[in-house]
C-alpha cells in the first residue's frame, strides 16, 4: 500500500463499515428481546470485539469514535455483568456523550482545532470556518444525546430505555446529521462539491 493511500477508506467499503458501526447496537436490541438485557449486554460486548478487528481491515485503519465505543462498551458491559446491574451500561451513553462533546468542545474552544477535521477529513473537504462550525454543532449535539439518555433511563422502565436508542436517539441523530448539508454545502472548500 503505497503512503498516498494508506489509512484511507477503501473504495467501496464505506457502507460495509457502516454496517460494521450498527452491528453491536443492532445485536444489542434483538438479543435483549429473545433473552434480556444480560445476555444482551454479553452480545454487545462480544459483537463490539468483533466488529473493531473488521472495521480495520476494511478501511484500513483504526476508527476513533468506534474504538472509544467499544472500550465503554467493554468497561460499563463489563460492570453490569459482573455487578448484575444495568445501571453502568444504562450509564454508558451519558458518559460517553458527554466525553464526545467535551473532546470536541475542549478542542476548539481551548485549542483553537476543529478536531472533527482530522476525523472525518478525507470525507469532507470543509474550509475552517466550516470545520469549526461543524465541530461545534456536533459537540453541542452530543450534551444533547447525553440529556435524552438522562431522561429515558431514570424515568422509564429498561425496555422504554432500550427502545429510545432505536426510535428517539437513532433517528434523532440522523435527522441532526441531515440538517447539517447545507452547512456541507456553503463551507465546501474548493470544486466536486458533492452537495450543490
Amino acid at each position: 500500500m503505497s503512503d498516498d493511500t494508506r489509512g484511507k477508506p477503501k473504495e467501496g467499503h464505506r457502507l460495509y463499515a457502516t454496517l460494521l458501526e450498527l452491528a453491536p447496537l443492532a445485536l444489542f436490541f434483538f438479543a435483549n428481546s429473545r433473552w434480556g438485557i444480560y445476555d444482551g449486554i454479553a452480545v454487545f460486548i462480544a459483537a463490539s470485539a468483533i466488529a473493531l478487528p473488521c472495521y480495520r481491515w476494511l478501511e484500513g485503519r483504526w476508527p476513533i469514535m468506534p474504538v472509544v465505543s467499544a472500550f465503554f462498551v467493554l468497561v460499563f458491559g463489563g460492570l453490569s455483568l459482573w455487578l448484575h446491574d444495568d445501571l453502568f451500561i444504562k450509564l454508558k451513553p451519558t458518559i460517553l456523550n458527554c466525553l464526545f462533546g467535551l473532546i470536541l468542545g475542549g478542542g476548539l474552544l481551548l485549542l483553537r482545532r476543529p478536531l472533527l477535521k482530522p476525523i472525518f477529513g478525507a470525507a469532507f473537504r470543509l474550509t475552517e470556518e466550516g470545520w469549526r462550525k461543524l465541530t461545534m454543532r456536533w459537540a453541542l449535539f452530543f450534551f444533547v444525546l447525553a440529556a435524552v439518555n438522562e431522561v429515558f433511563w431514570r424515568g422509564f422502565s429498561t425496555d422504554t430505555w432500550i427502545a429510545s436508542k432505536m426510535f428517539v436517539s437513532f433517528p434523532l441523530t440522523m435527522v441532526f446529521a441531515f440538517l447539517q448539508i447545507p452547512l456541507l454545502k456553503r463551507y465546501w472548500d474548493g470544486d466536486g462539491n458533492p452537495f450543490g
